[in-house]
This record gives C-alpha cells, structure tokens and sequence, in this order.
C-alpha cells in the first residue's frame, strides 16, 4: 500500500495516512463476524455496538474536521446522505410494521409460488425489510403443517433480496445509488429483464422443492387443500395511504431537509393512527431501526477514506468489464453490509471511466459524484447495473449479506420453525441453488 491517500477536492490534493481506512474495515468485520460468535462474545457486543460504532466515527470525523481541508464540507455531505439513507429506512419500517396480514388454511405450491412473487413486487415499494417483516409470519402459518426449513430460505432469497432490485426504495444500497444521481426509474427500465429471468428460476426451483414436499402428505390433506378456498385480510389499511407519501417524498427536493421531514411525518402518522394491536401481532419494536442508525452511523463516516482512497487509486485496479464489478460486488456483498458495498464499488466505477481534471472539479462545484453518475449511465450503462445486480443479488447468499436475513431467521427460529446454521444456509442453498442461478443470470445479460 502507498503511504499516502490523495484525497482530490476542489481546494487541491490532500494526502491522507493509510490508518484511516482501518476503522472502517474494523466495524464490517465486526458486523460480520459478532453475530456468529460465543454467547458471551455476542451479547457483548450486543451491549456495546452504538459505542464501537460512534466511537470510530468521532475518530475519522474528528481528523477531517482537524486536519483535511474542506474535510467538514465531506463530514457533511456524508452525514446528509446518513439522514435520507436513516429517515427512508425508518418511516418505512415503522409504516409497514403497522400492516398485519391475516391468512388462515394451508398454501399449496402454486398458491406458495404466487405469494411469494407478489412478495417480490411489494419488496420493491415498502423495502426489502417493510415486505419481510409484514410477510414472513403469513408465510409461516400458511405453511404450518409443512413448514419446513426450505420455506424460510427461499423467503430469504426472494422477498428479503431478489424482490428488491427495481427500485431505490427496494434495498438500501440502491438508495444510495438514487441519492449519488442514479435516477429512480433507471432501474426498472434497466434491470427487469435480469430481474425477472432471476425471479422465476428460483421460483421454479422453489416450486419443483416444495410439490415434492406436498405430495409426501397423505392424499386426502392433499385434496382438502387443493379444494378449500384460501382466505386473506389485511388489517391496517390507513398505513397503505401513508406508504405512497413515503414513496412520493423520494421525489421531493433535497433542500432544508424537507424529503426527510415528510418520512418521518408519515411514520409518526402510523404509529399515532395503528392499534396497539396491530403492533402487537407483528411484534413490533423499534429494536431493528435502533441497530441500523447506530451502526450506519459509523459505516457512513468511517467509509470517507476508502472513497477518497478510490478515488485516487481506483483506476489503478483494472476493474473494466461489468462482470468483474458483478462478483466482486456481489462477493463482498454476501458477507459485507451491501449499502457501503454499493458505494465503494460505484466511487471504483467512476475514477476507472469518468476522468475530470482539478480545474473541471472546481468549475463544477461540489457535486462530482453526481456529474460522474450521470456520464457513466450514458457511457457504461452495464457497469451500473452490474453494481446494482450484485449489491442485491448476492446480498442473499449468506445471513449476513442483507439486514433482513438474520431478522426473518430469528422470527421463524421463535415460531418453531428449524433453520440451517450459518453454514448449513450457504453449503445446503446458497452455493448449490442460488449461485449458478446468479452466475447463469450473469453471463445471459452481462
């Protein structure tokens, strides 16, 4: 490594000391690994995370606001950025905890197959976490006789990650990506077609696993199941209205924060208007949201030097062609946070193809990212969505690639549903269903 880090701004070149990136890869590697720790291990850290979290961000804020010129213009953009990413996260989190989903009877594997596609569209207006934590105990009791551990994965796989993918609002990191100039309707129009061909052929093997389930039960459960009708309320309606002021805030202008009032306006909303109830049985708390701000928090500061180390080494690492962004994204994606993955590998993106000189940076003021989002869309299109696709995609193969993963295993683990091990998800579903799925997904359309 260089002993240096330039670090470009529109004040010149500023050099900063390799040490700075050590904060940020200590907090991804403490996310990824204290969860599988010990017992005494993990509730330490349960204890302790919001501490190791802003501590190491007050140690990269307090050098840039010290020691980097117009280092407290970066501190703030990213800190702006860290209350969209936090007040989109939360309202939607809080909204959809207030929709409960009644379901009574047994599904069987068309009707299994159908709501899990629909959980996929949803995933694309509430959040890959809004549609998990409002689906995922439906889905259990309309499996309740059968239920088994493949249930909760391909749950895992579709609704918690693939569903997402179409929309900034899907999963976090491609908010980040709508929020650094990616327009909000450039991926659908982009990305359906991976999408979709992705979709059904977990859904087909999903389908080929779970008939082979059903025929193994006696033949006259089989026909009572196939000749009942099924039935469906949904309770909470009023937080459906608050859902489309949440998606329609993501269109609202960025100044005075007004995008981030009316979230967090229409999220108090619910919680004022949703019966306890309602609350009640989606056992909700605030619990999930609490983890999130606090480790973002540090993930959004401590990520400053690795940018600005890409930035000025980035072309460096030969990185051209979408299918190298493709797994490498999604490699890191599966056992890193995807979101800071996203962004790193969207900042390597822009300094291999997007080349503007000091002067050029300074003439543009201080939106470079956004100048330089907008060139590779219309130069490298491919590379984009190869980010995207990644980011989402493989943010399945491991608990520990998306936030709602290890949030839906626990919920069923409390419901008596058996779950594989951490290993047991990757060795078991992951390597041998869901990669060459990826990986075949990859070389059709990338």
């Amino acid at each position: 490594m260089s002993p240096i880090l330039p670090l470009a701004s529109a004040a010149g070149a500023f050099e900063l000391p390799p040490v700075l990136l050590v904060p940020f890869g200590l907090l991804l590697l403490l996310i990824a690994v204290m969860p599988l720790t010990p017992v005494r291990a993990h509730h330490w850290w349960e204890r302790n995370y919001p501490y190791v979290s802003i501590g190491l961000a007050l140690l990269v804020a307090s050098y840039y606001l010290l020691r980097v010129p117009s280092g407290g213009v970066t501190l703030t953009h990213s800190l702006h950025e860290y209350v969209s990413f936090i007040a989109l996260i939360g309202s939607l989190y809080v909204v959809s905890g207030g929709i409960h989903l009644r379901v009574k009877g047994e599904a069987t594997p068309w009707e299994n197959v159908l709501f899990l596609a629909v959980g996929a569209v949803l995933a694309n207006v509430i959040g890959t976490t809004g549609a998990s934590m409002v689906l995922i105990r439906p889905w259990i009791r309309m499996n309740k006789i059968r239920v088994s551990a493949y249930h909760v994965v391909f749950f895992i796989f579709v609704v918690s990650n693939l569903g997402g993918a179409l929309t900034p609002i899907g999963d976090p990191p491609l908010f980040l990506g709508y929020l650094r100039g990616v327009p909000f309707f450039w991926l659908v129009a982009h990305l359906w077609d991976e999408w979709l061909v992705t979709l059904a052929l977990v859904l087909a093997v999903f389908w080929v696993v779970d008939h082979w389930g059903f025929r193994r039960m006696p033949p006259d459960i089989q026909g009572e199941l196939e000749g009942r009708k099924e039935s469906f309320r949904i309770e909470g309606l009023p937080n459906l209205a608050l859902l489309a002021v949440i998606v329609a805030g993501v269109f609202l202008p960025e100044t005075c924060l007004i995008r981030e009032i009316v979230m967090l306006a229409a999220a108090g909303a619910s919680l004022w208007i949703t019966p306890r109830e309602i609350h009640e049985q989606n056992h909700f708390n605030f619990g999930p949201v609490k983890e999130v701000a606090f480790l973002f928090i540090g993930i959004f500061t401590t990520m400053m030097p690795a940018l600005n180390y890409l930035e000025g080494h980035g072309s460096q690492l030969g990185f051209t062609r979408p299918a190298q962004y493709y797994y490498a994204t999604g490699g890191l994606s599966a056992v890193l946070d995807n979101a800071p993955t996203y962004v790193n590998f969207l900042k390597l993106a822009e300094t291999t193809f997007v080349t503007e000189t000091g002067e050029e940076q300074a003439a543009g003021g201080g939106d470079y990212d956004r100048r330089a989002v907008a060139i590779l869309l219309k130069t490298h299109p491919d590379i984009v969505a190869a980010i995207s696709l990644g980011a989402v995609f493989f943010g399945a193969l491991t608990y520990i690639g998306n936030g709602p993963n290890f949030m839906v295993r626990s919920i069923a683990q409390s419901s008596g549903v058996h779950c594989p091990s951490f290993f047991g998800y990757i060795f078991r579903y992951s390597l041998p269903v869901l990669l060459p799925i990826l990986g075949l997904s990859g070389w059709l359309f990338l």
